[in-house]
């Protein structure tokens, strides 16, 4: 049409659901979801958030607009396959809904993302997992109404397009990544954080962290070789609309992340909660890279570690924790691609920081001093491996090839080796 035959990529992409933010506003879901002249709609949530009657208050909302709901809350703290395909399993069964609203942290978000799209369409997990472990169909037609109300700050799925899993049999974690999975409207009221403890305000506010600091230093979208229209991807690279959501969650961060883990005030909660909705907006279109690639491994190997704060009926990393732990190491691998980036985030984060005689350094000790004062695990070796696991960590990583794409510096095998060996020990 131009005359000009371009082989680099010119075009980014950028996406977001609305949002309705501020104390109370879970109140307000069964006005919002009348708006979609739906009458039956299923909650999705998790036992611990049953248990404190945040369901139970929705779907009286729901009722106050003739909104009949039923409280599934046997969603699995960090999903796997097998619980989500459960979760998909009694939706079908008890089926037919015309919406749904996900309670709780990105576990629930996930896993009613997942029982939206199969129980909208035919297929099963597999069909539309990322390649190259599933099949990355496409969702072939739009999904019901699906109102995202996080409870955590942390991972910023109420804004996002992907659902992230544990494959059981792999040992690893992928994700479903589609614009039509992003939730209809997201509903964030601080309040439903208030009763957080230190460890998961802890271990949620660190996946806020990577978001903003991965996405702010992720590859940049020109630098990408040119797609077909059909080709474009939900991570489309740094771009200028996500850079400005990013930068504003680590200002966020700076302010209010200690106080949120130590003292938990309304104000601070607030600040994180926004933090960890902007983080969304900005890496759930730029991308994420190396720390989370490395998560995925971290978290779906592990031993016997059961972390305070969190159910201990069995062994698990939290996922912000497991981004956390390879981080620092991560971005000393990453800092020569965007110097400039990688400045501008450790001084976002910690405006007050001492200026490190290596530049290289900044980054991660502004990271490690934030990850110590709140009691984040010392590395991987914190959480129960080993340099003896190396070898088996990094094929996990090796197959998140959607992640390590958004990666500035590509790693190869021995990169990643060498970036989880030197995580063994943070400080």
């Amino acid at each position: 049409m131009t005359g000009i035959e371009l082989k680099e990529e010119t075009i980014f992409t950028w996406g977001a659901p609305p949002l309705k933010f501020g104390a109370g506003a879970s109140d307000e879901i069964g006005f919002e979801m009348s708006g979609y002249g739906v009458k039956r709609v299923l909650i999705v949530t998790d036992p611990g958030v049953s248990a404190l009657g945040i369901p139970q208050r929705i779907a009286d909302t729901l009722s106050r607009y003739d909104i009949s709901s039923e409280i599934f809350d046997g969603v699995h703290v960090e999903p796997t396959d097998d619980s989500m395909n459960k979760a998909v399993e009694y939706a079908r069964v008890q089926g037919e809904w015309d919406g749904f609203v996900a309670v709780g942290g990105g576990s629930a978000i996930d896993t009613a993302k997942a029982i939206n799209l199969l129980t909208s369409h035919p297929g099963e997990l597999m069909d539309y997992i990322n390649k190259p472990i599933g099949a990355a169909k496409a969702p072939p037609g739009q999904l019901k109404p699906l109102i995202a109300v996080p409870t955590t700050a942390g991972t910023g799925s109420e804004s996002t397009a992907m659902c992230v899993l544990d494959i059981l049999s792999m040992k690893v974690k992928t994700g479903i990544s589609h614009w039509r999975l992003r939730p209809t409207l997201a509903v964030i009221d601080p309040l439903l954080t208030m009763t957080l403890g230190p460890e998961v305000s802890a271990a949620s506010g660190m996946d806020i962290v990577c978001h903003a600091v991965e996405s702010y230093t992720a590859r940049y979208y020109t630098t990408f070789d040119r797609k077909k229209p059909e080709e474009r991807v939900t991570y489309c690279g740094s771009n200028p609309v996500s850079d400005l959501w990013c930068e504003k969650a680590m200002a966020l961060i700076a302010q209010s992340f200690r106080g949120s883990v130590r003292e938990g005030s309304l104000e601070d909660r607030s600040n994180m909660m926004m933090a960890a909705t902007f983080a969304g907006m900005g890496f759930g279109n730029s991308g994420v890279h190396i720390p989370h690639a490395n998560a995925y491994p971290i978290a779906g190997m592990v031993k016997d570690y059961r972390p305070a704060g969190y159910p201990q009926d069995e062994p698990m990393v939290p996922h912000g924790q497991s981004v956390s732990l390879t981080a620092p190491e991560a971005f000393r691998f990453s800092f020569e691609s965007a110097p400039e980036r990688h400045l501008r985030a450790a001084e976002l984060m910690d405006p007050r920081a001492d200026k490190h005689a290596k530049p290289s350094e900044q980054l991660p000790s502004v990271l490690v001093s934030l990850m110590r004062d709140i009691d984040i695990p010392n590395g991987i070796g914190g959480v129960g491996y080993t340099e003896s696991d190396v070898p088996d960590l990094v094929p996990g990583t090796m197959k998140q090839a959607r992640l390590l794409a958004t990666c500035p510096k590509t790693p190869t095998e021995d990169d990643i080796a060498g970036i989880l060996t030197r995580s063994i020990e943070n400080w």
